[in-house]
């Protein structure tokens, strides 16, 4: 995440500020610039850009609930900004504490949403695009009822709100032997799922991605009872980058993707604060040295995005260390993965310059990345 900072009095923000700390102008975020902006009232509930021009906006409709500060131009068609365009159903709100878990929900998928735009790849809402659009179903379990499984299926990400609680999130991490599990994992791993249908299955990248990963036309529910059953095969940490990653290959993909996308926006907050790594026990040539002087996401070569994250992972690890914390990145990449990273990193950057062609062989996602 890239830092932002107020245009009227100069004040540091976060993506998520609601309002400027210092001169108290309400701040809205424009997708499309990917800025956050003070607002300067222009009568009703609309709104002008801050020394920035007579055009007017109004914040996204899910504002009035303290679920997003995005802002949508007047005279657009949707109530919504592009991140909230792409929700289908939201949880009950007249249910005591579902409010608090859809507010924190949307911290992380607005985060992830920035992230695609900053890539490139934007998402189209599926009321836009039915059969290659984006939809999000945010559901509660139902006393009684089946559980919710967080997964997707065909566009459609499905995320149980109860990830959103702190305590319970962390038990299911420590049912499920998982060294890492966040909201913003989640997120950044079923949109693996839908960006493997817009961007590998039925194009000229299956074959490099098979060759990776393996062969997707495997048995998918087969696959997941035997992950179940008998957990990661042995000598697995030489070739995936979990655990999960070992069940199937759609899960490889979505396990890799969501960690390149875990390296980008680290990546570019370290660039935003100007971050050096130089330790002072640290050999020329040992790896262990990188100055961030790049935006990530304009760094084709991918040998030199991962020469910047090895570094600072390491750094910022050690400083949780020294806080009595668990180590940030928990994550070893071994040579197998580091391939296939690459590959991610190279499908990207051919997408967002229309390199990507489709092939009559396809074999859609269907229900992957159903999870506990």
């Amino acid at each position: 995440m890239k830092l932002f900072k107020c245009t009227h009095c100069g004040q540091l923000l976060y993506f998520e500020n609601i309002r400027c700390e210092q001169c108290s102008y309400p701040l809205g975020f424009l997708g499309y610039a990917r800025q956050l902006v003070p607002l300067v009232p222009a009568g009703g509930a609309s709104y002008r850009v801050y020394n920035d021009g007579p055009q007017t906006y109004r914040y996204c409709a899910n504002h009035d609930h303290g679920a997003c500060n995005w802002l949508v131009p007047e005279g657009c068609g949707s109530p919504y900004c592009e991140a909230c365009a792409l929700n289908r159903t939201v949880p009950d709100l007249s249910v005591p504490g579902h409010l608090a878990r859809w507010r924190t929900i949307e911290i992380a998928k607005h985060r992830l949403v920035y992230t695609l735009l900053r890539m490139g790849l934007p998402p189209a809402p599926k009321t836009q695009d039915p059969v290659r659009g984006l939809a999000f179903d945010f559901l509660a379990d139902e006393p009684g009822g089946a559980r919710v499984l967080t997964g997707h299926a065909a566009g459609l990400v499905t995320l149980n709100i109860a990830e959103a609680d702190d305590l319970e999130r962390e038990k299911a991490r420590t049912l499920m032997g998982e060294p890492y599990r966040t909201l913003l994992g989640h997120f950044r791993h079923e949109i693996g799922h839908y960006y493997w249908d817009q961007l590998v299955a039925g194009t000229g990248e299956l074959a490099g991605f098979r060759a990776l990963f393996g062969d997707e036309r495997a048995d998918y529910a087969a696959a997941l009872r035997r992950h179940y059953n008998q957990g990661a095969p042995a000598g697995w940490t030489e070739r995936f980058i979990s655990a999960y990653a070992t069940m199937h290959p759609w899960e490889d993909w979505a396990e890799t993707w969501a960690h390149y996308l875990h390296i980008l926006d680290t990546l570019e907050t370290a660039y935003a604060f100007g971050l050096r790594v130089r330790p002072g026990l640290a050999e020329p040539n040992d790896g262990l040295k990188a100055d961030i002087r790049v935006d990530p996401y304009h760094l084709e070569n991918f040998d030199a995005l991962i020469g910047l994250w090895l570094p600072l992972s390491f750094a910022v690890n050690s400083l949780n260390r020294s806080m009595g914390h668990a180590d940030l990145y928990p994550f070893v990449i071994p040579p197998a993965v580091m391939e296939k990273l690459r590959f991610i990193h190279g499908v990207c950057f051919r997408a967002r310059l229309g390199e990507v062609h489709s092939t009559a062989d396809a074999t859609p996602a269907g229900a992957a990345g159903s999870r506990s």
